[in-house]
């Protein structure tokens, strides 16, 4: 496990264009999917990740709270199943109903989305207004694994609720902190300065 922090993508970027299977449905999504939601937040996530572990209960609350206020949601997974088989659509699947997800979680084969959103952890978070621009990148809470301190979503969620008000987010932002995404061998972005 290599802690990694997001790599806090300029704000106001606009989001990048992605095609991707949702893995429960079978559905192609993307971006334009999420046209005409009040915002929309992309979340870098996996199945064994032991700081997803640790938030994935909140993520699923999240869904719950905030799509019925016209929030669109997408989870994403670009673990390659290579090196970490553990992260294989059908234990997506699992994910899926174990955290309660109401949200489509997609599978990046190749790992340009996650690539093209500047993705370095999970769970790494992207939160775009309703224009696509984005408001908000960084840390769900303070919880982490082992710091006893209770998962809350409360960074995440103040940012949420600013963006469904169409109001601006506060540019004071902590990055969130997890494990590497699992790039294939010879696939790893440039972004790190590597």
């Amino acid at each position: 496990m290599v802690k990694t922090l997001s790599t806090m993508l300029s704000l106001g970027t606009l989001a990048p264009a992605f095609s991707l299977p949702d893995v429960v449905s079978g559905e192609t999504l993307t971006l334009d999917s999420f046209k005409g939601k009040k915002g929309f937040l992309i979340m870098f996530i996996c199945q064994h990740c032991p700081f997803v572990k640790h938030v994935e209960d909140e993520l699923g609350r999240i869904g719950q709270d905030y799509v019925p206020q016209g929030l669109g949601i997408l989870a994403v997974s670009a673990n390659s199943i290579e090196t970490h088989p553990q992260d294989d659509p059908d234990n997506m699947r699992e994910q899926v109903k174990r955290a309660g997800f109401n949200f489509p979680y997609a599978y990046d084969a190749t790992q340009q989305v996650a690539k093209s959103y500047t993705a370095a952890c999970t769970p790494d978070f992207f939160l775009f207004d309703s224009d696509f621009k984005l408001a908000y990148r960084g840390q769900l809470d303070d919880s982490r694994p082992g710091n006893d301190k209770p998962v809350t979503g409360e960074s995440l969620r103040a940012a949420i609720d600013q963006v469904v008000a169409g109001e601006p987010v506060p540019e004071t932002q902590s990055p969130s902190i997890g494990c590497n995404i699992k790039w294939a061998p010879g696939n790893e972005p440039d972004y790190f300065g590597s």
